[in-house]
């Protein structure tokens, strides 16, 4: 882990292409963290509490002040297992009110219990799941010191609880999920339609440099946003096609071209699940 500073005073940290596991400590997405005169806001926990504290020491390497905040732009595990590491300085959490409906589902407890025996150590008996003590709905604006912040929700998309956190000053954009860079996104049960749309909303805001949940900060954002965008019309294009004349799930998937995509990290794992799941997105809106 190295923090690296994507504009003056925003930094993040790029977890790992892979899937999660004890080696890597469940290390497989970003965090960022904006450093103000009147203390330091988090964007997302990590996948563990070990990683939050690593976290923890390389924002002390740079600045003194406490961590006031933490806002989340979703709540999937990758991004919220550290999330006691900071409650317990007393930081605020703040996130999106539809992560309600998550902390309380079936989904995340069979995760968790998952996750505390495919990724012990690290996650164990001790790891728990953390409410935000501040559920937002709808755009939000935080002053911490001299630093104004724009916290827009952006779902359903990914999650039922999409936010994002822009950075007016530095035209920065930490984008959470609805990003990700050089490797396949994990669409899981996401409204790829309403993503898409949510995409087409981020560009309207004029940032120049945009953190994503996985993946290198980018520079360039109408065309880093694309592989996603991409990816996700393609998804439904022949998903849909599938869905919409019956042709079976197997069939169809085998009879995909996906060579502009199979090169990428994490093809493998990943992307017969998303058409699968598209593919029943795509029956349903088909009705």
């Amino acid at each position: 882990m190295q923090a690296r500073e994507a504009a003056p005073g925003c930094w993040y940290v790029q977890g790992l292409s892979a899937l999660g596991s004890p080696a890597n400590q469940n290390f497989i997405s970003n965090a960022g963290f904006i450093v103000t005169t009147k203390g330091v806001v988090v964007i997302d926990a990590l996948g563990s509490p070990a990683l939050a504290e690593r976290l923890l020491a390389d924002i002390r390497t740079i600045t003194p002040q406490p961590v006031t905040h933490v806002i989340l732009t979703h709540y999937h595990a990758d991004h919220v297992y550290g999330l006691q590491v900071f409650a317990a300085l007393g930081a605020r959490i703040i996130a999106q009110k539809n992560g309600r409906e998550y902390l309380v589902s079936d989904t995340a407890r069979l995760r968790l219990e998952a996750s505390r025996k495919e990724l012990a150590p690290w996650i164990d008996e001790q790891t728990r799941l953390v409410p935000a003590t501040d559920w937002i709905d709808g755009r939000t604006e935080l002053t911490v010191g001299d630093t104004r912040l724009i916290l827009q929700p952006v779902g359903p998309a990914h999650t039922p609880d999409d936010l994002v956190v822009y950075v007016p000053a530095r035209k920065l954009l930490y984008a959470g999920d609805l990003v990700f860079r050089n490797r396949i996104p994990f669409v899981g049960e996401a409204d790829s339609g309403h993503w898409i749309q949510s995409l087409d909303t981020l560009l309207g805001l004029g940032a120049e440099v945009i953190v994503p949940g996985h993946g290198p900060v980018s520079t360039d954002a109408r065309k880093d946003m694309q592989l996603t965008r991409d990816y996700l019309l393609y998804l439904r294009k022949t998903m849909g096609a599938a869905a919409r004349d019956m042709t079976p799930f197997d069939e169809a998937y085998q009879a995909t071209d996906w060579s502009q995509w199979e090169n990428l990290p994490l093809f493998g794992p990943a992307n017969r699940m998303n058409a699968y799941n598209t593919y029943l997105l795509m029956e349903h809106e088909t009705k």
